[in-house]
């Protein structure tokens, strides 16, 4: 798979789980609703809404009150006396947060008839036509205050209709359009719904989890518009007749030509911004002590009261025996009523929460911004730098979230948004890393077959170190050819040729990576390889020659067997024999070429030496020639000197040996003659002492050692000599040759 295809394949997959969020977020919203809501409960957490000093009262009738007055319901001539006291006190709105949908029966003439068998008939009826029933008392007293009563809607279908006291206008689409849609109603006693000045709904709906975060201010029964309760005692405090509301595509509202909801409800002077099914977000400022007046307290004229005069009372339950309990984001015991009061508490200090319907845009653009800026960074900076972006833009987002919710009271949920990131960003690095995986194992593929496994493991690990550079290190460099390869490829096909250079190769390769080394590169019939890069070794230069040596002990045995195995078929056998070259000294190492192409490789002068010395094996009739520097570091092994040379380009001549075994020949009396012997020679010929330097040579060719042949090296130096016979060196000849070629 090339690199620009595997970019490809790094941007197509997460491109599509960022078009999958997309179609998820567009086509099933709901799955992401929850996730924003629970940010949105922890924001109010950090921040809850401060309580301000405002004319909403919750009369509460707690615990408190059931034991000094008796259980719920109470009988309504006691109701009615409540409602009398908070009139004389001052109140601007009394509402019920209850419905008294059946006749009272603790009534007059609902008890008196029980009374027949202890008292005379006709005394019960002169009774019951000189006392009031209870629910008239309660229907006069609610209509001689500003009474505000309260019903249910249900989505169970009845003939209930409650009573209506106010109108509604809207400017835009119809708000039932938005609106949910209930089917029935618990409405209050007719005579009692008639008489008050206001009737809304009490319905409070929750969120799937069970808590309260939103509370409509309108509601949809059978196409007809209602008020809710807080709505009717707003519009009784201001002594209005009807409502308005705004739905998106009126004048002054953008909606870029969507429809999507309710946008205001207009009460009066007040103009209240709205969710898109007519409902508040509820900002919970949780239990506050000050905002309620336990029932009890309005019958007892020693109790000490805040003043009431304009208060807008709320008389509800927060007692847990009548279950008017609910769950809100600071509060999960909260009573209903309570929450009528903080809406009417955020409506007068104008402390809303703002969710308009641009924010979910500007979210959904976060996802689309983020997110692709990711995708197409990953296969650019790699995985690091955009776990540094990802992490920022979350960071980001988290702080911008609560930045706007702090200083602007606006809901914005920078968690799913986040999460993406988080999701895009894994995704990336998953396949970035398989990506980088299957790269390694094409690395350890392809560069097994010429690098020795610690270097391989090396790169493997380390993949930065293939780049274009290098550094200087002592090595040793070692070249091996094979001789007279021109004749031999003549008698063979090209198939048979390739076959052959497999079967030299591969054993060759082999023993040069067990011994550490490198396959630098095949050039033709030639092998080029090196010790002490990219790992530094303090043996490179004596693995070179052990592996030299090993390569020359295979040759041999291979010669061998391919012979047997060419005359059992009737072929000419033409024996391989291989020149070998080694030096060590500094060289550059590291890749070299192009952005395009490169190879780790060696560079240098010593590099350069140790493929003359590989030429000049054949001239001296040796298998392998080693420089100084070489022979130094490996005095153990079995070399002789050869001569000293100087190469084209060189100025300093160079000393080079013959490595012709291991340590185990030096202890032979045929190593240490010819030893002396060539001692001897070089010693006599560097004095110009021909004749002594000719005696020696004679003795060197009475012998003969496996690896070197003797007669070649002896033939040299006798032409050398008869040369300077003729032509004697200059007076500081230093005894060194200049070898012309290669």
């Amino acid at each position: 798979m090339t690199s620009k295809v595997k970019n490809h394949f790094q941007i197509i997959v997460p491109l599509c789980a960022l078009i999958l969020a997309v179609f998820l977020r567009l086509f099933f919203p709901s799955l992401f609703k929850s996730a924003d809501l629970k940010v949105f409960d922890h924001l109010q957490k950090m921040k809850p809404r401060p309580y301000l000093e405002n004319p909403v009262v919750i009369v509460d009738i707690d615990d408190e009150s059931l034991q000094k007055l008796g259980q719920w319901p109470w009988p309504r001539n006691l109701s009615a006396r409540l409602i009398e006291r908070l009139k004389v006190q001052g109140a601007t709105a009394i509402a019920w947060d209850a419905v008294f949908a059946e006749p009272d029966r603790t009534s007059p003439e609902n008890i008196l008839p029980l009374w027949t068998t202890r008292f005379n008939q006709d005394e019960l009826q002169k009774v019951l036509q000189t006392t009031e029933s209870h629910d008239q008392l309660f229907s006069r007293a609610i209509l001689n205050a500003p009474v505000i009563t309260g019903f249910s809607l249900t989505t169970q279908a009845n003939e209930q209709q409650p009573v209506q006291k106010a109108g509604f206008a809207y400017s835009g689409d119809s708000p039932v359009t938005y609106l949910p849609l209930f089917r029935g109603a618990v409405t209050n006693l007719k005579q009692i719904a008639q008489n008050a000045s206001g009737n809304g709904s009490f319905n409070i709906l929750t969120e799937t989890d069970g808590i309260i975060r939103r509370v409509p201010l309108v509601f949809n029964l059978n196409q007809t518009l209602l008020p809710s309760l807080a709505a009717e005692i707003l519009r009784v405090a201001q002594n209005t007749s009807g409502y308005g509301i705004k739905s998106a595509g009126a004048h002054g509202e953008l909606s870029f030509g969507e429809k999507t909801g309710i946008t205001a409800v207009k009460i009066g002077s007040l103009i209240i911004p709205t969710g898109p099914a007519g409902q508040i977000w509820l900002y919970d400022s949780g239990p506050v002590e000050k905002r309620s007046i336990p029932a009890w307290k309005i019958f007892d004229p020693k109790a000490e009261l805040r003043p009431l005069k304009n208060a807008l009372i709320l008389i509800g339950t927060s007692a847990a025996g009548l279950k008017d309990i609910r769950a809100t984001p600071l509060n999960p015991v909260a009573a209903g009523v309570e929450i009528h009061a903080q809406v009417l508490e955020q409506i007068i200090n104008r402390q809303f929460l703002y969710r308009p319907d641009w924010i979910e845009g500007a979210e959904f653009l976060t996802w689309i911004v983020f997110g692709s800026c990711l995708i197409f960074l990953m296969p650019v900076a790699g995985a690091a730098w955009c776990a540094l972006t990802a992490s920022a833009a979350i960071l980001s987002a988290l702080a911008a979230c609560w930045f706007a919710f702090s200083n602007f009271s606006f809901l914005i949920d920078p968690i799913v948004p986040s999460f993406l990131i988080l999701i895009l960003y894994l995704i990336s690095s998953l396949i970035h890393f398989l990506q980088t995986d299957s790269e390694k194992k094409q690395v350890r593929e392809a560069f097994s077959h010429y690098l020795s496994p610690a270097l391989l493991e090396e790169l493997v690990k380390n993949p930065h170190r293939l780049k274009l550079g290098g550094e200087t290190k002592p090595m040793s460099v070692l070249f091996a050819d094979i001789r007279n390869f021109t004749n031999l490829s003549e008698l063979l096909t090209a198939e048979e040729l390739t076959k052959f250079m497999n079967q030299y190769l591969t054993p060759m390769s082999e023993i040069i990576m067990r011994e550490k080394g490198t396959i630098d590169k095949y050039m033709g019939d030639c092998i080029m390889a090196f010790w002490g890069a990219p790992l530094s070794d303090g043996q490179h230069a004596e693995r070179a020659c052990r592996a030299a040596l090993k390569m020359q002990q295979h040759l041999k045995d291979w010669n061998v067997r391919m012979k047997e195995r060419v005359h059992h078929q009737g072929k000419k056998f033409v024996e391989i024999c291989t020149g070998i070259g080694i030096n060590t000294g500094e060289c550059c190492v590291g890749n070299m070429g192009s952005d395009q192409r490169f190879d780790y490789t060696v560079l240098g002068d010593e590099v350069n030496l140790a493929s003359r010395l590989e030429g000049l094996s054949k001239t001296y009739g040796t298998e392998i020639i080693i420089g100084e520097k070489t022979f130094l570091a490996n005095r153990s092994l079995s070399c002789i000197e050869l001569d000293l040379i100087r190469v084209k380009g060189k100025d300093r001549p160079s000393r080079i040996y013959a490595l012709i075994g291991d340590e185990l020949l030096q202890d032979t009396e045929t190593f240490k003659s010819l030893q002396h012997q060539t001692n001897a020679l070089l010693n006599a010929y560097r004095l110009r002492n021909w004749q002594g330097a000719e005696e020696s040579l004679q003795e060197i060719e009475k012998m003969e050692v496996q690896g070197w042949n003797l007669k070649t090296f002896c033939r040299l130096y006798h032409t050398r000599i008869d040369q300077f016979k003729v032509n004697p060196p200059p007076s500081v000849w230093d005894g060194s040759w200049t070898a012309s070629s290669k």
